[in-house]
């Protein structure tokens, strides 16, 4: 069987990204489904290693023919970007730049097809911007490093996908963005990433923008069929199943039953409060649209907690078990 190559970077080395990591490293079942490689920092991860617990070795590796991928050795591309005294859990502008770094080494990796695909532990995004890459976050910056002119972010959870139309932005700015065009890209992306990965017609619910989806033009300036309508009617055109524009609440319900394999949210909160809900341990950050597999854990850096070694490495684990679903078969 073979075993994809996953790029995992190592996120702000302030947070808790070097100890989720090292966690998820130390089970050797992942080594059995996929060739994980950290690009980071291996003293960092040597530090967060012994805070955790962990017995691995860490193995600094300056070309890919270098690494084993055999469980107890953790492979690193070692950027080198970290100084040893920097603190756990405080804003740090070297972390910002070097979260940056990893993740550009990560697409090169994907653009001399060397990695299948990429999974990355969180940045904080204040660090980001003081270290002088001014990027929302990984969404964004792995549009720009790809030559991406338009990704969605989709979350996933055990019993739950959104996809959203739009994410970093007030909801004001949200609502003009809205347009048929971008709500028809949305519903595609997330419809041929569902086919790829094993469901060959998946069943897409498409949330209102207003209370009970306008309730008949009583709530709102008329959005629904504006905005939303036209876009679900196209998609229909194609033989695809969907529903919608429906009210939101309704269609998160029926969603947790198993009504539908795919929300697709209007704005931010719509959709990451009910994944949320089901727990921060359980979602992953899907991005799509990208010329690679990227997920990533849901949740942000931790600093109350980061350097206790007592974070937890769920989402992680999810997110490379997301990445391996997804990521490119070869071989």
């Amino acid at each position: 069987m073979y075993r994809p190559l996953i790029a995992i970077t190592m996120g702000d080395a302030a947070g808790i990204g070097p100890e989720i990591i090292m966690k998820s490293l130390a089970k050797p079942a992942l080594y059995e489904t996929c060739r994980p490689l950290v690009i980071g920092d291996a003293a960092r991860l040597r530090q967060a290693g012994a805070l955790c617990g962990v017995d691995l070795q860490v193995k600094v590796r300056t070309r890919i023919e270098e690494a084993t991928f055999t469980f107890g050795q953790v492979d690193c591309l070692d950027l080198g970007l970290i100084p040893a005294d920097l603190p756990f859990g405080k804003l740090s502008a070297i972390a910002g730049d070097a979260a940056y770094r990893y993740v550009a080494k990560a697409v090169e990796l994907i653009k001399a097809d060397i990695a299948d695909a990429i999974c990355t532990a969180p940045l904080n995004k204040e660090a980001l911007h003081a270290g002088g890459h001014l990027f929302p976050g990984h969404t964004e910056m792995l549009a720009h490093l790809t030559g991406t002119p338009e990704v969605s972010m989709m979350l996933v959870a055990p019993k739950l996908r959104v996809i959203h139309v739009t994410t970093h932005m007030g909801l004001l700015d949200a609502i003009d963005r809205i347009e048929p065009g971008l709500v028809e890209r949305t519903i595609a992306r997330g419809h041929d990433t569902l086919v790829r990965a094993g469901i060959p017609q998946p069943r897409i619910g498409v949330c209102a923008i207003n209370p009970h989806a306008g309730e008949n033009g009583l709530f709102g300036r008329g959005e629904e069929e504006q905005k939303i309508t036209p876009a679900i009617t196209a998609c229909l055109a194609r033989g695809w199943q969907i529903e919608g524009p429906l009210p939101a609440d309704t269609l998160f319900f029926r969603a947790g039953r198993g009504d539908f394999d795919l929300v697709v949210a209007m704005y931010h909160d719509q959709g990451h409060g009910p994944i949320k809900v089901l727990g921060i341990e359980a979602g992953v950050n899907v991005t799509v649209g990208l010329p690679v597999i990227r997920t990533s854990v849901d949740h942000g850096t931790a600093f109350d907690i980061a350097g206790q070694g007592v974070a937890d490495e769920r989402s992680m684990l999810e997110a490379l078990r997301q990445a391996i679903e997804l990521a490119t078969r070869r071989g």
